[in-house]
């Protein structure tokens, strides 16, 4: 199975996964443990969103696929 590494679910888990690390960086450069610790949560969440949608799409495809 070929990744589409320029695909748009892709590129904006990447751009939301870089927001979290620069909020977390942030976080600890001002020593607010507060916004450190949002930009954690969030970086965990855009993988688990990311995993999420493909499990998804990939689950459709097959349906696709068994109904033909």
């Amino acid at each position: 199975m070929k990744k589409n590494f320029t695909s748009r679910k892709f590129l904006i888990s990447i751009a939301a996964f870089l927001g979290s690390i620069g909020a977390s960086i942030a976080g600890l450069a001002t020593s607010n443990q507060a916004i450190a610790g949002i930009g954690i949560v969030c970086a965990v969440l855009s993988a688990a969103i990311y995993a999420g949608c493909e499990a998804y799409v990939d689950a459709a495809a097959v349906d696709k696929e068994s109904e033909e």
